[in-house]
């Protein structure tokens, strides 16, 4: 097995040298980087990672903890986080927690004995507590855990206005809002409050209908759908807290009789695929993802620097319409 000794020698540089291109320090000509690249590709040299990180006290590695990454909002954003994590020179360890505590508490244990160097966390079923004892870079997604914890989230509370101002102004009378729970410690739930007072202060009735604590239960949402056109057979408009759910509903209503958007209408959020991929397509409140993604990165290779970040990192949605308003 090559040495980096080895290397050094083909390449004709020191050791040393072929240490400082592999760490990416001080200044070194592109003729001789390359020099370097093309002596381990002839030796077939793969740098022993773990010695790297020991050395110098970092892993290049970023574990992430979500809920469920067959979600699609979670799974678009696990695909932006790694993508800019990645074009940092780090890598991602994905956790898929699925809305355990214990399962979650094991993977923050795992992170933490794998030295790496922060964690985003999209999963929330820890008290506030946990998250501080972990003494690493640390970033959340929609949650405000403490004033130290810097979060990401899209404005939610915009977005909430958008979705009910939109079914208002085209004629909805009677609006019903499906989502998580509003208990829940989430800024997510900021678009359901933004709902209730648009609506309110429009002098339109509505209604809501929520999950247990388990806000990603998608079979839920059916049962809730359900039991809406049951007991509020004449709802016209609905906003779905997700684009999965909006594409629930649409299923409801097709199932019912309802046409879409000729007796309900129906937005979404998050601007994922399925809005196209559904038929008609679905107006939705797009957050930008790959915005979240990137800053999500960011605010931990700062915080890995010693550099202090903000605390609340909110960025801005946009109405997409689509066929079902």
């Amino acid at each position: 097995m090559p040495t980096i000794k080895d290397v050094a020698l083909k390449a004709g540089v020191s050791a040393t040298t072929v240490s400082r291109v592999l760490n990416n320090r001080g200044y070194l000509s592109e003729a001789l980087k390359q020099r370097v690249y093309s002596a381990m590709e002839e030796l077939n040299y793969r740098p022993n990672e773990l010695a790297r990180s020991l050395s110098r006290s970092r892993s290049n590695i970023i574990g992430l903890i979500i809920p469920l990454v067959s979600l699609p909002f979670f799974s678009v954003l696990t695909s932006y986080i790694e993508q800019h994590a990645y074009l940092n020179g780090y890598k991602l360890l994905l956790c898929n927690s699925q809305q355990d505590k214990i399962k979650e508490l094991e993977y923050i244990d795992m992170l933490r004995s794998s030295r790496v160097d922060g964690i985003i966390m999209g999963s929330h079923t820890l008290e506030v507590e946990a998250y501080r004892q972990m003494n690493l870079p640390l970033v959340t997604f929609d949650r405000q855990i403490s004033p130290g914890i810097p979060y990401v989230c899209s404005d939610n509370y915009t977005g909430g206005q958008l979705a009910t101002t939109l079914l208002i102004e085209k004629g909805c009378r009677k609006l019903a809002h499906i989502g998580g729970h509003p208990e829940l410690n989430l800024l997510s739930n900021l678009r359901y409050k933004a709902f209730v007072e648009t609506a309110r202060q429009a002098g339109i009735w509505h209604t809501s209908l929520h999950t247990d604590n388990n806000s990603f239960d998608v079979l839920a949402y059916e049962r809730l759908l359900e039991q809406l056109f049951r007991e509020h057979p004449g709802i016209d408009g609905i906003f779905a807290g997700s684009d999965l759910i909006a594409a629930y509903a649409l299923k409801a209503c097709r199932e019912s009789g309802r046409r879409v958007p000729a007796d309900v209408r129906i937005v979404g959020y998050d601007g994922t695929a399925l809005c196209s991929l559904n038929h008609p397509s679905i107006t939705t409140i797009r957050q930008p993802m790959e915005d979240m993604g990137r800053l999500a990165v960011e605010l931990i290779l700062k915080q890995v620097e010693g550099m202090s970040v903000p605390s609340a990192n909110i960025l801005p949605v946009k109405l997409q319409e689509g066929s079902t308003t």
